[in-house]
């Protein structure tokens, strides 16, 4: 009866969840050839940063990537940047990559197909605007949908994701667990994921800091293992 009925429907609901948004997102992590995961470089490993850009920390962090000669890819959320063109200027301009980490931050899994194209459309526009030549594509949360892999390669967007991260969003992060976290875990061809803004998404407030600090002390013990930095 009832019963029956509301079980279907529940099932539907799941399976529909499951195509729509698990298996793509899992391809892409695991098994997508065309995705990035690793440099493929030995001993060069690349730092890249999401969700800004910020202007409460971003010119405090730049400070130490070049006191250190390390550059980096900055993975911007499109709307951020508009808002912020003087600052993806400055990046572009001290050598840095950007790179786009959808239009709004929000979570691909639960995308409308209409919502998809839109995120893509906007975020395509905007940061063609902002002078990009080459589009590097990271999505929030390493999250995608079964229309992703279509708008990707339709806006010739190359996909980068990482294989070493260190909650550094966390309330409870410091630059000594930032710092810990990096060299346990950052291996020959490590691309490390940090993130340069706070509490506007879904970090914790304050958070860039304790990543700009942590960078200090990891940088140059990274660079002491043989690590290089490259960019993409």
């Amino acid at each position: 009866g009832i019963n029956m009925y509301i079980l279907y429907l529940f099932l539907i609901v799941v399976l529909v969840f499951v195509v729509h948004s698990i298996l793509p997102t899992y391809y892409n992590k695991i098994f997508n050839k065309e995705v990035v995961r690793t440099t493929g470089q030995n001993n060069k490993i690349m730092l890249t940063f999401d969700d800004g850009p910020d202007d409460r920390y971003i010119h405090d962090l730049l400070e130490v990537l070049d006191q250190n000669q390390v550059k980096a890819t900055f993975f911007m959320v499109a709307e951020n940047a508009q808002k912020n063109r003087q600052i993806v200027d400055k990046i572009l301009g001290g050598g840095h990559k950007v790179g786009l980490h959808s239009w709004q931050h929000k979570n691909a899994m639960l995308y409308s197909y209409s919502y998809t194209k839109r995120d893509f459309e906007n975020s395509f526009r905007i940061m063609k605007g902002l002078g990009l030549e080459e589009m590097l594509y990271r999505p929030p949360w390493g999250h995608t949908n079964i229309f992703s892999n279509y708008f990707v390669k339709r806006y010739g967007m190359k996909m980068i994701y990482w294989d070493v991260m260190a909650e550094d969003w966390e309330a409870q992060a410091s630059p000594e667990s930032i710092r810990k976290k990096l060299l346990d875990r950052t291996s020959p061809t490590s691309i490390i994921c940090l993130h340069d803004a706070g509490e506007n998404s879904g970090g914790a407030a304050g958070a860039p800091k304790n990543t700009i600090e942590g960078l200090k002390l990891a940088i140059p013990e990274l660079k002491a293992k043989g690590y290089e930095f490259i960019l993409p």
